[in-house]
């Protein structure tokens, strides 16, 4: 991974998060897997060595190659591509599956995969129209995401974090950050239906080595202290923001903040 060069621990880390997940879905060698909102390829380095080299993993993304830091999309993309893993996987990037344009065959895909994703989308209803747009395209759905409920309450940074960044987001002041629309499992496991998915199973995710509640905190309190995007919110919503990032700063340690759980869902 290209990523490892600046931070090689938190790639292996992070990559190891979803090889667990992996291994506890069914995706085996052989596999076909169209792999939603990719970005720099965690998740779909671990799926092409899943599905061996008889499988294959298209990896679409919204975003433009040149997006990310200090690694592009493009460039993580390119060294995968470069490696042993290369021929497994297709990458799309500045791609909408709801543009009428992009279509796949019925069935063409044993697989579908939303990997710590899908807070980036814009609201749930996007999430809920993407979701039915490829449901004709695979025969499973597999999810994973951070889970908003709190265990403990060294968790409460990180919820912080989230909810402030989302409130943001909400109010109208758009930017690129990693969280736009936070939302619950029970809500997508309410939104499912609707998408024309059923649920049968899941469960819990062990997050206590990942380092996401300390890069969330951080991306928060500089979106406040940089204050641009507070310009743009009405006077009640901004005061609300300012005391919860009170609260965030009281509540954070310097480093080393336990992230939330996440959970996976699958569907059929």
């Amino acid at each position: 991974m290209a990523a490892a060069d600046h931070s090689p621990h938190a790639q292996l880390v992070q990559t190891r998060h979803r090889a667990s997940l992996v291994e506890d879905w069914d995706i085996g060698p052989g596999s076909t897997v169209l792999e939603l909102g990719c970005g720099q390829g965690d998740m779909t380095a671990v799926l092409a060595e899943a599905v061996g080299p008889r499988g294959r993993v298209v990896a679409v993304d919204v975003a433009a190659p040149s997006y990310g830091a200090p690694v592009t999309l493009g460039q993580s993309a390119a060294r995968l591509a470069a490696g042993p893993l290369g021929p497994r996987i297709d990458f799309r990037f500045g791609t909408d599956v709801l543009d009428p344009s992009v279509d796949f065959p019925r069935d063409a895909f044993d697989h579908v995969v939303l990997a710590h994703c899908s807070w980036y989308f814009a609201s749930p209803g996007q999430l809920r129209d993407t979701l039915a747009r490829v449901r004709p395209w695979a025969r499973r759905l597999w999810f994973t995401e951070w889970d908003l409920t709190p265990t403990s309450g060294d968790q409460l940074a990180h919820l912080l974090a989230v909810l402030v960044q989302g409130q943001i987001e909400a109010a109208g002041s758009h930017g690129e950050g990693n969280v736009r629309t936070p939302f619950s499992r029970e809500a997508l496991l309410r939104l499912l239906p609707g998408a024309g998915w059923t649920a049968d199973g899941g469960g819990p995710v062990d997050t206590g080595v990942l380092q996401d509640a300390d890069w969330e905190i951080t991306a928060c309190l500089d979106l406040i202290t940089t204050g641009e995007r507070l310009a743009a919110l009405s006077e009640p919503v901004r005061h609300l923001v300012l005391g919860q990032s009170d609260v965030l700063r009281a509540v954070a340690a310097p480093h080393g903040n336990r992230p939330l759980a996440a959970y996976w869902a699958t569907a059929h």
